[in-house]
C-alpha cells in the first residue's frame, strides 16, 4: 500500500459561490423529490405507472362500461355485457400486461382491443351497431403509444376491422351511396381522433424528454459543484498546513545546525580518545541529516514555486518517471503498457517540477504491486472538451485504495506507508495546481487505482498573475 492526498484543485477561488450554488442545488433537489411526479419512472412506461395511482379512474371507466352495458339491450345482451367486462379488466391491468410482455406488449395490447371491440359490434348488430365509437379505444391507445405513421398504420387496421361486417352482409343488405359515405365519416373521425391524440402525446413526451435531459445536466453540475467544494476545503486545507509547515521548518533549522556542529566537534576532538563517543557522534550527525531533509521536503511543500515554464511535449517528461521507478527496483516484475496519442499538443510546463510529478506517480505505482508485479498503463491522450490540454492516466493493478482513504492520500502528512512522511502526493497535488492542471484518484479495492493529470494547453489567461511564472502565495 501506499499512496497520500488531494483532488483537483483551483485555490480558494470562487469557493464562496460554489458552495452556496451546491447548497441552493440540494435543497432545489429534496424539494423535487418530495413530488409525487418525481418518483414516476422515466420513458413512456411511467404513463402506465401514473395510472396505478389514480385509482378512481379505473373506477370511472367501469362505471361508463358499465353504463354501456345496462342501456340499449340487444339481442345477444350476456355476450355484450361479457365483452364490455372484458375491455374494462385489461384496461384497468393493461400496465400489468406490458410488463409481462415488455417488447411487443404494446403492439398485443392494440391488437387484442381492436378484437375485444370487433366482437362487440359483431355481436351488438353488426354494421348497424351503436357500439361502433368502441373502436375508438385501440384507436387512442395506439396512438399514446406510438409514432405518427404507426399510429395511422393501427387506426387504418382498426377502421378496416370495422368496414369488414359491410363484407358480411352485402348478402342481406345493399350498401348505398349514403350509407358508404356514413361509414366513412366514422373512419375519418377514428384518424382525426388518432392525430390529435397522438400530437398531445408526442408533444407531451418531447417536453418530458427536455426536463429529462435538463435535469440530467442540472445532476452533473450539482457533481460539478460538489467536487469544487470538495477542491475548496482540501486547498484550504493545503494552505494552512503549508504555513504551519513552512514555520516549523525554519524554526527547526537552527537548532539543528547546532546540534550538528556540537557532533561535529565532538568527533573531530574525540576521533582518537575515545572511540564509543566518536560513533555516538555520528549517530547524531546522520540523524540531524535525516531530519535535515525531512525539513527541506516540509519548505519544498510549503515554500512557492516559480514556475520555469516553456512548451514541452508529455510523452519525455513521462519516460523519465518510469526510468527513475525501474532504476529504483529494477527487479520488478511490472508490464509497462505505453498509450501515447500521436498527435499531443505542447504543453506549457516547469520541466523538472513536472518530471518529479511522473516520477512520484510512477514510484507509488511499482510501490503498490509491490514484489508480486503486475501491469502499469499509462496514456497521455488530448483533450478539447471546454479546456484544451493533455490528460496523463498512470492506472496500475495493485491493491487498490479504500473508499475511505480515497479523499485524504493527498492531504499533508498522510501516509500508509511504513516508512516515509506523506508528503510526496502532497508536493504533486500542489505542483499541478501552480500548472493550473488537476489531479484525481480513482480506485476499487482490489482492482488497483487509476491516477489522473490534467495540464491545459498554454497558460491560463483567466489568472493573469500565472502568465510571467509566478505562482499563489497561498501554498
Amino acid at each position: 500500500m501506499r499512496y497520500g492526498t488531494r483532488g483537483t484543485g483551483h485555490g480558494t477561488r470562487g469557493a464562496e459561490l460554489a458552495t452556496r450554488e451546491l447548497r441552493e442545488a440540494r435543497e432545489a433537489e429534496l424539494t423535487d423529490q418530495t413530488k409525487p411526479e418525481s418518483r414516476v419512472p422515466k420513458g413512456e412506461s411511467g404513463e402506465m405507472n401514473q395510472r396505478r395511482s389514480f385509482a378512481w379512474m379505473d373506477l370511472l371507466w367501469l362505471a361508463f362500461l358499465a353504463g354501456l352495458a345496462a342501456v340499449t339491450p340487444q339481442l345477444d345482451i350476456i355476450h355484450k355485457q361479457l365483452i364490455l367486462l372484458a375491455i374494462g379488466v385489461f384496461q384497468i391491468f393493461e400496465y400489468r400486461f406490458l410488463e409481462w410482455v415488455p417488447e411487443r406488449g404494446r403492439s398485443y395490447s392494440v391488437i387484442l382491443k381492436i378484437l375485444l371491440a370487433s366482437l362487440l359490434v359483431y355481436h351488438t348488430g353488426g354494421i348497424r351497431s351503436s357500439y361502433w365509437p368502441i373502436y375508438f379505444v385501440p384507436v387512442v391507445t395506439a396512438a399514446m403509444y406510438f409514432d405518427l405513421w404507426a399510429t395511422l398504420a393501427w387506426t387504418g387496421l382498426a377502421s378496416a376491422a370495422y368496414w369488414s361486417f359491410v363484407l358480411w352482409e352485402l348478402d342481406e343488405y345493399e350498401l348505398t351511396g349514403e350509407g358508404a359515405g356514413e361509414l366513412a365519416i366514422r373512419s375519418l373521425f377514428f384518424f382525426l381522433a388518432a392525430i390529435t391524440v397522438n400530437r398531445f402525446v408526442t408533444e407531451n413526451r418531447q417536453q418530458s424528454m427536455r426536463y429529462r435531459e435538463l435535469a440530467e445536466t442540472l445532476a452533473e453540475t450539482n457533481r460539478r459543484l460538489e467536487q469544487a467544494q470538495e477542491e475548496a476545503r482540501r486547498s484550504e486545507r493545503l494552505a494552512a498546513l503549508g504555513q504551519l509547515s513552512a514555520g516549523l521548518a525554519h524554526e527547526l533549522r537552527n537548532p539543528l545546525a547546532v546540534i550538528k556542529g556540537s557532533a561535529e566537534t565532538l568527533t573531530r576532538k574525540l576521533a582518537n580518545t575515545d572511540p564509543i563517543t566518536t560513533e555516538m557522534a555520528s549517530y547524531i550527525s546522520s540523524e540531524v541529516n535525516r531530519m535535515n531533509s525531512l525539513v527541506t521536503r516540509f519548505l519544498d511543500f510549503a515554500r512557492p514555486h516559480k514556475l520555469e515554464r516553456r512548451e514541452e511535449q508529455i510523452p519525455p517528461l513521462i519516460e523519465l518517471g518510469l526510468k527513475a521507478a525501474r532504476d529504483r527496483w529494477p527487479d520488478a516484475k511490472v508490464e509497462v503498457e505505453r498509450q501515447f496519442a500521436p498527435d499531443l499538443p505542447e504543453v506549457s510546463i516547469d520541466v523538472e517540477l513536472m518530471e518529479r510529478v511522473f516520477t512520484n506517480l510512477a514510484l507509488n505505482a511499482y510501490e503498490a504491486m509491490g514484489s508480486g508485479g503486475g501491469k502499469l498503463r499509462v496514456a497521455a491522450v488530448p483533450i478539447s472538451d471546454g479546456k484544451r490540454g493533455v490528460e496523463i492516466t498512470f492506472q496500475d493493478t495493485g491493491t487498490g485504495i479504500p473508499a475511505e482513504l480515497r479523499e485524504q492520500i493527498f492531504n499533508p502528512f498522510f501516509t500508509t506507508k511504513e516508512t516515509g512522511v506523506g508528503l510526496g502526493l502532497s508536493i504533486v497535488s500542489k505542483i499541478v495546481d501552480d500548472h493550473r492542471g488537476s489531479i484525481r484518484v480513482t480506485s476499487e479495492p482490489g482492482g488497483g487505482a487509476c491516477f489522473t493529470v490534467f495540464l491545459p494547453e498554454g497558460v491560463s489567461t483567466d489568472y493573469p498573475e500565472y502568465a510571467d511564472g509566478k505562482t499563489a502565495d497561498a501554498l
